[in-house]
């Protein structure tokens, strides 16, 4: 006795298609498979959007990050089947820096934990090519996404936890073990290493700023100052300077009334960290006809025509002496010293020059004109004061240095 599997085409047109079912159109086929979602079984009430509260709703003074752990806890803890699990990690993204857990490795593991383990794993090859589950997976794309953003690191336990939700062939695991290959690599790239967390003190943060510009040169000293120590001072601050042996070399062979330059202020980033800083400058020392015609003919940095002394080549190609500029003396002037100052005001900077004076008494020769040479444009003053005249009398001209 034969046995029918499904339903005949005439059944499925009379349920579909009630007017036309009459019709006989190969009586013998029949469709061994229908989708219980097909569009006759559908409802036909128009879709609403649910609108629930939000779990993240707390007060702005108790966001942090027991709270935001809190309140994960309390979907994933709750009875019942957990329903709209991708909808939840997304709000949870978004309210990651209103909680101040946007760069905090244990609050993305606890988002990722949500989905459960095992159940979006591919089983053959289609599955894994064509992305099983896609909405879950770029829901998890976006979580790395943002970690990396952030510059967030993945450890072992994220690998494992997105390895039993995904398998070894599902795209986040894929993008998770490239993240741990390269971040580290470009975390550790920077010849300047900063401190895991960067201080809060403004003072040790100018420090650092100060220390990575002047390792062009292994020869800086950093200084601090307050200004305090001075007797006509105005502003009570600190002053970190930097400068080096070849510095002052440079600063003591300038001429009598040469015009240098106090610019700035310029921004230094350390991180997502920015301070600003100020130089003293003079003009690039001006070349004979025969230095520019040496110089120009001889590349320091070209490496395409290098000799080498075990094949009996010399190393150079004519015996003429140059004297090599100094890394201070660029194409468009000598830095003669660097400053970071605790009030970015023009006292302060009369201060820094004064403290120079000490070890530079060349200064008291030179004409200093104050500059706004900004390239961020204005920055405002944190003081407002007058300029001491009697023992500054030697600065000359110029305008504000930050208004």
């Amino acid at each position: 006795m034969a046995v029918k599997f499904g339903l005949s085409l005439s059944q499925i047109l009379n349920r579909a298609l009630p007017k036309v079912h009459n019709c006989k159109l190969l009586p013998g086929l029949h469709i061994r498979h229908i989708h219980k979602n097909a569009c006759q079984f559908r409802n036909k009430e128009s879709n609403q959007l649910i609108v629930r509260p939000s779990a993240f709703n707390v007060p702005e003074g108790d966001r942090n990050k027991e709270t935001f752990v809190e309140a994960v806890k309390i979907y994933t803890t709750r009875p019942g089947p957990r329903r709209s699990q991708v909808e939840f990690i997304y709000s949870a993204l978004k309210e990651m820096e209103e909680f101040g857990v946007h760069r905090d490795l244990q609050a993305y593991k606890e988002i990722i934990d949500i989905l459960p383990k095992g159940k979006y794993i591919p089983t053959n090859m289609f599955q894994a090519e064509f992305m099983h589950y896609p909405k879950q997976q770029q829901c998890i794309l976006d979580v790395l996404e943002q970690m990396e953003d952030n510059g967030v690191c993945p450890d072992a336990e994220t690998d494992q936890m997105v390895l039993n939700i995904f398998g070894r062939h599902g795209f986040p695991t894929k993008k998770l073990r490239r993240m741990t290959y390269w971040m580290p690599k470009f975390k550790n790239l920077s010849p300047w290493a900063l401190p895991e967390k960067i201080p809060n003190s403004n003072l040790e943060i100018a420090k650092l700023a100060v220390q990575r510009m002047g390792s062009v040169d292994p020869a800086t000293v950093i200084e601090i100052f307050q200004t305090s120590e001075l007797k006509d001072a105005i502003d009570d601050t600190w002053i970190v300077c930097g400068q080096s042996s070849n510095q002052k070399d440079l600063l003591a062979k300038l001429k009598e009334k040469q015009t240098v330059f106090v610019e700035g202020a310029f921004t230094i980033w350390l991180r997502r960290t920015s301070i600003n800083y100020f130089i003293l400058r003079s003009e690039p020392v001006p070349l004979s006809e025969e230095e520019q015609k040496l110089r120009s003919e001889f590349d320091y940095d070209d490496v395409s025509q290098l000799r080498s002394w075990i094949f009996g080549e010399e190393n150079l190609t004519r015996k003429d002496i140059i004297v090599q500029p100094s890394v201070h003396e660029q194409e468009d002037g000598t830095i003669l010293a660097i400053a970071v100052t605790g009030t970015c005001s023009k006292d302060s900077l009369l201060s820094w020059i004064r403290f120079l004076e000490r070890t530079n008494p060349n200064i008291a020769n030179l004409t200093i004109l104050f500059a706004t040479n900004s390239p961020l444009g204005e920055v405002s003053l944190a003081i407002e004061s007058n300029i001491p005249s009697e023992p500054l009398s030697k600065i000359t001209g110029g305008s504000d240095i930050c208004k």
